[in-house]
């Protein structure tokens, strides 16, 4: 029994290898996958590739088709650069045309505002005379008027031969004148003359019968509403008073001027009397 017994010695793996072996297999399954991963990378990047290559290719198509056109395109901007350099060689002759045309035009300018300025130069000149020419009528007007204040104020009233106190009377020419510038009566103006046929004065008559130059008096005939009336001994600037018309109405005769054998003077009638009939 003892020669059979043999000494079983047990053989044991060392510990540390089993670590060692499942590292292994992990690195081991690890690789195949990195290895799958870069197979599919390497497939993916030779699509890529491919399509890129396909890209390339289209846009080299596309490169030198738009090379032909821009070879076109340059073809026709020369030929119509060509034509431009016509069209502005044309506008600057037009212009340099224009140019001359205004200068010429500038210098007919320049004359015309040379005469232009000469004429205005001429008109004020004459203005300047028309100015002192209106000086002077300015100064004449106020003269005037000065002497028809003056005129106005040696107006007199006085009363008549019939008792009735006269309106303003005129002693002279120019006093009647400023009477009808008034305008509050009618006058007519005579001039008698001793022995001639009664004359018309308004819408009477008058006859001049005496003369007294030395006594300034003088005798006339009314003639008025188909009656005579003889006016004796009045004098000189005497209103010389009746009454005529179908309203009868007050007139006046002024003798305000006495020579040999004629006198002068006006017939003075109401704004409201009947005018003369004009006779044609």
């Amino acid at each position: 029994m003892a020669e059979i017994r043999e000494t079983v010695v047990e053989q044991k793996t060392p510990g540390w290898l089993a670590p060692i072996a499942v590292l292994g297999v992990i690195l081991g399954f690890g690789s195949l996958i990195w290895s799958l991963v870069l197979q599919n990378k390497l497939t993916e990047a030779n699509r890529n590739l491919v399509t890129a290559t396909a890209q390339n290719t289209a846009l080299s198509e596309k490169i030198e088709d738009t090379n032909e056109r821009l070879k076109a395109q340059g073809q026709a901007l020369g030929q119509s650069m060509g034509l431009t350099q016509k069209q502005l060689d044309d506008r600057s002759n037009q212009l340099l045309m224009a140019q001359k045309q205004a200068e010429i035009s500038q210098q007919h300018l320049a004359r015309e505002q040379a005469a232009t300025e000469k004429r205005v130069g001429d008109v004020q000149n004459d203005v300047s005379s028309v100015k002192t020419d209106v000086s002077g009528v300015k100064n004449d007007v106020a003269t005037t008027q000065a002497d028809l204040a003056n005129t106005k104020s040696q107006l007199t009233r006085v009363v008549g031969d019939q008792g009735v106190m006269s309106g303003l009377i005129a002693t002279n020419h120019d006093e009647l004148e400023e009477l009808k510038r008034m305008g509050d009566r009618n006058y007519y103006e005579f001039t008698l003359h001793k022995g001639d046929a009664p004359q018309n004065v308004g819408t009477i008559k008058l006859q001049l019968k005496k003369v007294d130059t030395k006594r300034s008096k003088f005798n006339l005939v009314v003639n008025s509403d188909d009656r005579s009336i003889e006016k004796k001994d009045k004098n000189l600037d005497e209103p010389v008073q009746f009454y005529s018309g179908k309203t009868p109405m007050l007139y006046e005769i002024v003798v305000n001027s006495i020579g040999k054998n004629t006198v002068s003077g006006y017939l003075s009638t109401p704004k409201s009397a009947p005018a003369p009939i004009a006779v044609p």
